[in-house]
């Protein structure tokens, strides 16, 4: 790769008969140099860590003109992201640049006034307590998947990454756009954010060069098009409910309620930001939780036998329904122990605004801040065997530190669809697990590797079986 200047490193997994070493990369015996660095950021941003990296610890090195802070340890991610938020709120410029052609200035990216006037107008419509209204659209897609399944021919094999960001995408496409959004638009905006993600470059330069605010991003032909193809179906989706057309259950229309209701200030581009962040944010991370949570499964057979024995106790022979959600305590214990080992957003950097310590290191104005969750969670002195898949680790309602585990981020900026992403997340794996089983194809290598998200190279193809048949042979 890359005429020899950089491979890279070596994928790790290991199972035996009660036990599955869940496959990440193998940790760099020393730091490498500025060009592998930057060649191994193009093909993911968690291959070139060294082992003194997943332990809890703090440090400090650059990398040309900037400052990177790597913050490892619960108590200074709580400075960080609690104490000191409003100095370290800010996303980084790399985050920033490959976001903003898409997102413009949405939640996801914004910070200062912005971010405080538009956070509780998108955490209302999102809230836990709206979960009931969108249940039956979690229940409807999880069926229509189980009948596309079942009728496929037997061994057909598929792609279960892009497969699970189709259901995820359809239940956040009506969520958020309302239940009358034709197939083709749905499949319009999908299409659009996955040719997105493909072309963006997640290595800015020019920060790293002494640019504040880094280079922006180039904007190839691909790149516009599919940008346009999102904005034009948000758009008039927007329209629509303004002319009191649209869905009014829809998160778009409770966004321009409570925007109206409160006098704020979001124009139509605001609001189609907001709307494509949600989007976003519910539809990637979602749809990768559920693709790892299958492949866990599929080594770890004493789990997945527990997990069905569940189901059946709780659901019997019907399908799986949002009450019974709060019910799953093993299945929401393989979605939490997933989000641990793979976390949808591994690296969560910041930008500093002014200079600042943080335990030892004298922190810059302008510099990086490195907090990821994907060497937090592999810890060694924070998790017992950390690479293990152990669902047991959060069962029955055990603690863990909170700035221990932060799949979803910590403090003022936690992801405001928490608990949204985390019961679709159950009532689906539950729902699907209930009548097919899933089975990688054999002899298939994973490889994690993250751009903006995490995800497996290259996919993870699959066959599914039914359950019953399977039951009675």
């Amino acid at each position: 790769m890359y005429l020899g200047l950089y491979e890279p490193a070596d994928v790790i997994e290991e199972r035996g008969a009660d036990y599955f070493i869940a496959a990440h990369p193998k940790p760099r015996a020393e730091s490498p140099g500025f060009l592998k660095v930057l060649l191994g950021a193009r093909h993911s941003l968690i291959g070139n860590w060294i082992e003194d990296h997943y332990r809890a610890c703090v440090d400090s090195y650059r990398i040309l003109r900037r400052q990177v802070i790597f913050v490892n340890t619960p108590e200074h991610i709580k400075y960080v992201m609690v104490t000191r938020h409003a100095n370290f709120e800010r996303k980084s410029p790399q985050m920033r640049r490959a976001l903003e052609m898409l997102l413009g200035d949405g939640l996801f990216i914004s910070d200062g006034d912005t971010w405080k006037r538009r956070r509780p107008l998108v955490a209302d419509i999102i809230h836990k307590r709206r979960l009931p209204e969108f249940a039956g659209t979690m229940e409807l897609a999880a069926k229509a998947t189980l009948t596309r399944w079942a009728d496929l021919p037997a061994q057909t094999e598929f792609e279960l990454t892009a497969e699970m960001a189709h259901l995820t995408a359809l239940i956040i496409a009506k969520a958020v756009f309302g239940k009358n959004l034709g197939a083709d638009a749905a499949q319009q905006v999908i299409q659009g954010f996955t040719a997105y993600q493909k072309g963006v470059d997640n290595f800015n330069l020019g920060y790293f060069l002494g640019a504040d605010e880094g280079w922006p991003l180039r904007r190839s032909r691909a790149m516009r098009e599919a940008v346009a193809n999102v904005h034009e179906v948000i758009d008039d989706v927007i329209e629509t409910h303004l002319r009191g057309e649209g869905d009014a259950a829809s998160m778009v229309s409770l966004l321009i309620a409570r925007n109206a209701r409160d006098a704020s200030d979001l124009d139509v581009t605001a609001l189609r930001n907001e709307a494509a962040t949600i989007f976003m944010a519910g539809h990637e991370t979602t749809a990768t939780t559920l693709t790892w949570a299958f492949y866990l499964l599929a080594n770890a057979p004493w789990a997945e036998r527990r997990l069905l024995e569940e189901i059946d106790a709780i659901c019997g022979d019907r399908a799986v329904a949002m009450e019974d959600v709060q019910h799953l305590d093993w299945c929401r214990s393989v979605i939490l122990e997933t989000l641990r080992l793979y976390p949808p957003v591994p690296l969560l950097p910041r930008q500093t605004r002014e200079a600042d310590r943080i335990a030892h290191v004298d922190v810059e104005a302008g510099s990086l801040v490195m907090i990821a969750p994907w060497l937090l969670h592999r810890a060694a002195d924070l998790w017992e065997k950390p690479n293990h898949f152990r669902p047991e680790r959060f069962a029955n309602g055990a603690k863990y530190n909170p700035f221990a585990f932060i799949p979803f981020s910590v403090g003022p900026r936690i992801c405001a669809g928490l608990n949204f992403g985390q019961d679709e997340s159950v009532l689906c794996l539950a729902s699907l697990m209930q009548r097919f089983r899933v089975t990688p194809r054999p002899g298939y290598r994973v490889e994690p590797i993250c751009r903006l998200t995490l995800r497996p190279n290259g996919g993870l193809p699959v066959t599914v079986t039914p359950r019953r048949s399977l039951r009675g042979s």
